[in-house]
C-alpha cells in the first residue's frame, strides 16, 4: 500500500474547482470525498448542532470528514444562510441532500443561489426525488432498493430478497449518478456559461443501473423471478459454491470457451460442455459441481485456476483483498493514518488522484478559509465576533 498525498496538494483533474457541501449522511458526503479526491476544493457546511450518526466514527476514520475544509453554521439564523449565499457566489458547485424543500426554507433553494450565482451547478440527492407521492417520505438504501425492483431480483430461488449491502441504491444509484449529472452539468455550462439543477433521486439512478436487464426482460431473455436467470445464482456456471475449508469460490464462466476451459480443470463431463446452455442439465451439473468444488481447498481451487481464464476467483474478505497480490501490485489501497482503505478510482495518467487525509480542526483558520471566497480580514473578524461562525 502507497501513503496517501497530504490533503493540501491539490492535483487531480478537478483541481481548482470550488464545491460546497452541505452536511449529510451516505451517497452526498462521498461524492464530496471523491470530488475533493480529484482535486476540488470542498468546503463543508456542517449544523452547528451535531448531528446523530447511525455510526459515530472516531475523526481518523470518518470519511464524512477527510479532504475538507469544514466550517459549522447554524443555518436557521438569516445571518448564517446569508453567508452560504456569499460562497456560493464563488462557488462551482453546490451538493446537498436533504428532504424536498429543506434548503428553500432556510433561503437556500436553487433560485436562491442561482440569482447569486447564475453559473453555479446546483447538486440535489434524495430518495424520490423533489416531487411525487413518495418525495417527502424517509428512506434508506433497502428502501429505495423495494421501490425499484432490484430487491425482489436479489436472491436464491425460493428464498427471500437480499438486500446487496447499501452499495446500490446510495453509492451507485445515488453518489455516481450525482457525480456523473455535476460533471455533465459543468461541461455544458463551459458553452453556455450558465449552471443549472441536477436532481438525483436514488430510486431512479438505481433503476438506471438495471437498464440492460430490463431490456433482456422485455425481449424474453430475462424472467421476472429471482435466482431462475443467468446472472442471478439461477445458473451453475454463474454462482459461489462451498470449497472443502468452509470458503467459497465464485464461477462465471458464461462464454463457451471459459466454460470448456472451466470443464476441462474442474473435471467436468463433456455432456455439460456441448450442453452448456441446456437448462434441462443444469440441475444435474450444479450438483457436479457443487461435488467437485468441496473435494480442495479454496487456495488449492486458487492455485488451478488462477493462470487460466475458466472465471473462477476465490471470494474474499475485505482485509484478505486488501493483501491479494494483484491488489499490492497495483497499490489499488493506500493507508490514511492507520486506516487501510481503497484507492481512489478512476486513475488519470496526467493529473493523479490523491487519498484524502482526515481534516485537522486547527489546520486552516476560518480567515484562509474564507479567503479563498473573496472574503477579506476584517469581515472574518466580524463574522466571528458576532458568532456567525465559531471560533
Amino acid at each position: 500500500m502507497t501513503e496517501a498525498t497530504p490533503q493540501g496538494a491539490k492535483s487531480g483533474p478537478l483541481a481548482g474547482l470550488a464545491v460546497i457541501e452541505m452536511a449529510g449522511l451516505g451517497p452526498v458526503p462521498l461524492a464530496a470525498l471523491m470530488l475533493s479526491e480529484m482535486g476540488a476544493t470542498v468546503l463543508r457546511i456542517e449544523r452547528s448542532a451535531p448531528t446523530r450518526h447511525i455510526m459515530p466514527l472516531p475523526v481518523e476514520y470518518d470519511l464524512d470528514r477527510h479532504g475538507r475544509d469544514i466550517l459549522a453554521l447554524d443555518l436557521k439564523r438569516p445571518e448564517c444562510a446569508e453567508l452560504v449565499l456569499r460562497l456560493a457566489e464563488k462557488a462551482d458547485i453546490l451538493i446537498e441532500g436533504f428532504r424536498p424543500g429543506v434548503m428553500e426554507r432556510l433561503g437556500l433553494g436553487p433560485d436562491a443561489i442561482l440569482a447569486r450565482n447564475p453559473a453555479l451547478v446546483y447538486g440535489r440527492m434524495t430518495g424520490f426525488g423533489q416531487d411525487g407521492p413518495l418525495a417527502e417520505r424517509a428512506g434508506h438504501d433497502i428502501t429505495y432498493l423495494a421501490y425499484s425492483g432490484i430487491l425482489h431480483a436479489i436472491g436464491h430461488e425460493g428464498g427471500r430478497p437480499v438486500p446487496p449491502l447499501n452499495l446500490v441504491g446510495d453509492y451507485g444509484g445515488g453518489t455516481m449518478m450525482l457525480i456523473a449529472g455535476l460533471l455533465a452539468a459543468l461541461f455544458q455550462r463551459s458553452r453556455s456559461g450558465r449552471g443549472q439543477v441536477v436532481d438525483t433521486a436514488m430510486v431512479e439512478g438505481a433503476s438506471m443501473l438495471t437498464l440492460p436487464l430490463q431490456a433482456a426482460m422485455a425481449a424474453g431473455f430475462w424472467n421476472d423471478r429471482r435466482g431462475v436467470n443467468l446472472l442471478d445464482s439461477g445458473c451453475p456456471f454463474y454462482d459461489t459454491y462451498e470449497t472443502a475449508d468452509r470458503h467459497h469460490i465464485a464461477i462465471g464462466c458464461l462464454e463457451p470457451q471459459f466454460f470448456a476451459e472451466f470443464a476441462r480443470l474442474l473435471p467436468l463431463d463433456q455432456q455439460f460442455v456441448a450442453g452448456q446452455y441446456d437448462q434441462k442439465l443444469w440441475p444435474r451439473m450444479r450438483e457436479t459441481i457443487a461435488a467437485r468444488v468441496r473435494e480442495k481447498s479454496r487456495g488449492e481451487w486458487d492455485r488451478l485456476f488462477g493462470g487460466t481464464d475458466a472465471c473462477v476467483a476465490p471470494v474474499l474478505s475485505f482485509a484478505e483483498a486488501r493483501q491479494h497480490p494483484h491488489n499490492r501490485a497495483r497499490a489499488a489501497f493506500v493507508n490514511v493514518g492507520r486506516f487501510p482503505r481503497p484507492a481512489p478510482a478512476p486513475r488519470f495518467s496526467a493529473t493523479p488522484s490523491a487519498a484524502s487525509e482526515p481534516t485537522c480542526e486547527n489546520e486552516r483558520t476560518v480567515a484562509s478559509i474564507l479567503a479563498r471566497f473573496g472574503f477579506q480580514e476584517d469581515e472574518t473578524a466580524t463574522l466571528v465576533k458576532t458568532g456567525v461562525i465559531g471560533r
